[in-house]
């Protein structure tokens, strides 16, 4: 099986592009417990990047991102 070489660089630049557009979010918790939302992403930090969907504001770190726990349609 192959990898993809992403870094945390990459999905913060992708991110960036991802800024107020609206995306597919998709958070596994562990233990069968999937949220998944439909937002956008709203601000953009060193470590981290937060997420609004509704009424809703979620912080998220690109790591997440890059071990799969935090997935994204449009990434």
């Amino acid at each position: 099986m192959k990898r993809n070489n992403v870094t945390l660089d990459d999905i913060k630049r992708k991110l960036i592009e991802l800024k107020g557009k609206q995306i597919n979010l998709q958070n596994n918790r562990g233990r069968n417990k999937i949220e998944k939302y439909n937002g956008c992403v709203e601000n953009i930090y060193p470590a981290v990047f937060t997420f609004k969907a509704d009424k809703i504001y979620k912080t998220f770190s690109y790591s997440d991102v890059l071990c799969g726990v935090v997935k994204i349609d449009n990434l």
